[in-house]
């Protein structure tokens, strides 16, 4: 990728990366700019890391996220539900990065994030604090649990449609404390807005 792409800047060497992949990037960057999106500066460093994405109002959403991933050519994982992973759908969402959610394991949504996190020198555990496309008053707060276990820093990735602008605010480092860092973070999300809603 071009140092001098005007869809996605430079992308640091810490993050998680796939393979190599010429087509999937260039698939990610022309889905983004054919939608008049942009990636903006500047770009995180964590190479692990709790990534949350808001705010979520849209399917829309969905295609963007996917065009970041592939554009950025970065290695997102997140959990699925295991029902998900049937010929040839389960192949699909495996190269997408999704991992399957086992939901008879003793271990919860929350312990199996932790233990993918663990066992990974390097991820970026991606979901949406939101849950849902509609408008709530609170976030679900797995992700706080997740990072604080896992002992890995949040990063908040934004979509602000009025700019056509995605982007990652600093590294929020939790300190434990449920209520305080839940209201960190909210305020972080103030300024953006999605495509009907902001993040209240």
């Amino acid at each position: 990728m071009s140092q001098n792409d005007p869809i996605i800047p430079p992308m640091p060497a810490s993050l998680p990366q796939v393979p190599a992949n010429r087509f999937s990037r260039w698939l990610g960057r022309t889905i983004l700019r054919l939608g008049g999106w942009k990636i903006v500066a500047p770009m995180p460093t964590e190479g692990r890391a709790v990534v949350i994405f808001a705010p979520h109002s849209t399917n829309w959403d969905g295609l963007w996220g996917f065009a970041t991933k592939l554009g950025m050519g970065v290695q997102a994982r997140v959990l699925a539900k295991s029902q998900l992973f049937w010929w040839p759908l389960g192949l699909l969402l495996r190269r997408m990065g999704a991992v399957p959610l086992n939901r008879s394991s003793p271990q919860g949504t929350v312990e199996q994030a932790v233990a993918l996190i663990n066992r990974s020198p390097k991820i970026w555990y991606v979901l949406a604090p939101e849950g849902t496309r509609k408008s709530v008053k609170e976030w679900k707060g797995g992700f706080i649990k997740i990072a604080v276990q896992a002992g890995v820093p949040i990063v908040p990735a934004y979509v602000h449609y009025p700019e056509r602008i995605i982007g990652f605010m600093p590294a929020y480092h939790p300190t434990g404390d449920y209520a305080t860092d839940m209201a960190a973070i909210r305020a972080m999300y103030r300024p953006w807005q999605g495509k009907h809603r902001g993040t209240e």
